[in-house]
């Protein structure tokens, strides 16, 4: 399959909106070239400066990349991001987008591109992200997810997912059943499964994501824990979950609120991440007209997540 890139060149702080919009626009991948993070991290000899080109660590900006499917619907998508870049710049972050370009891709060449700026990466209290061509030695009590993104959004290290991951680590106990929805590279769902979870549903629409995301599950050897399938949201969904995880956008968190309460057992815990800071409010007075009691709120940047109960 042929893939547009689109490489967006804007600040540090305008970094998120600039991945929301994409995400929202329909995105099949977004990646970041962050000079500022991978020089924080060779300051603190966590990555070695060798394994960077110099033109990227002498770039006095980020570099957002993201990839769209070339189809019919490609230049209306590229339609909506430039409106929205175009009202990102000028209402909220004036001068941040430096500018902007477009290339052809082709899968494999999209994949080998993440290989130079993925490393592994501590997440949360116990949880480490490891790309599968990484060597890594393993420290007592961490548990190691090896990842391949693929074609995927969700490398673990964006803001929405470590949010996520950290709710994970204080609420499973042990041998709950999760469902994850919208769930990308899998990484949700293989921390679960990780941590303890006894039974895990994958689920997401885009069946490049599915297909994904059982590579991962069984890279990290969790196939008969984790089930991976495609699916629209909570469509179909039944039985009830202990936990159900959601890092997709705003509006769609709103609209499955109901749904969410439908699936959870009384007493469940709904994780939800991906909301821009602007939306919070909405989101949460969506889950609470569901029904829902709102437990913690995490915020990141621009972004919020939050944990919620289903209380009858």
């Amino acid at each position: 399959m042929d893939w547009r890139e689109i490489a967006i060149e804007t600040e540090p702080d305008a970094v998120e909106a600039v991945s929301a919009i994409l995400i929202d626009c329909g995105a099949g991948g977004v990646s970041i070239e962050d000079p500022y993070l991978v020089k924080r991290q060779i300051a603190e000899k966590i990555w070695d400066a060798y394994e960077f080109p110099q033109d990227m660590l002498n770039r006095e900006s980020v570099l957002v990349k993201s990839y769209l499917s070339v189809d019919s619907r490609l230049e209306e998508r590229v339609g909506r991001i430039r409106e929205r870049l175009r009202q990102l710049d000028s209402d909220f972050f004036p001068g941040a987008i430096r500018g902007m370009g477009f290339s052809q891709v082709q899968e494999e060449d999209w994949a080998n591109s993440w290989k130079a700026y993925y490393k592994p990466v501590n997440i949360g209290r116990r949880i480490v992200i490891k790309p599968t061509w990484e060597d890594y030695h393993q420290k007592p009590g961490e548990l190691v997810i090896a990842l391949d993104p693929g074609m995927a959004f969700g490398t673990g290290t964006h803001p929405t997912t470590v949010m996520c991951i950290r709710f994970l680590e204080d609420i499973i106990q042990g041998g709950e059943t999760v469902l994850d929805i919208g769930t990308g590279s899998g990484i949700l769902s293989i921390a679960a499964g990780l941590l303890g979870a006894g039974e895990v549903w994958a689920v997401d629409f885009d069946p490049v994501a599915v297909t994904v995301a059982a590579e991962n599950v069984t890279l990290n050897g969790l196939e008969d824990k984790i089930k991976v399938m495609e699916g629209n949201l909570l469509d179909g969904v039944t039985g009830q979950a202990d936990i159900l995880t959601a890092n997709i956008v705003a509006d769609v968190i709103i609209r499955i609120c109901p749904d969410a309460n439908r699936v959870l057992k009384n007493g469940g815990v709904f994780v939800a991440s991906g909301i821009i800071g602007t939306r919070s409010e909405e989101v949460f007075e969506a889950a609470r007209g569901a029904g829902f009691v709102i437990k913690e709120v995490s915020r990141e940047g621009e972004w919020v997540s939050f944990r919620a109960v289903r209380e009858d």
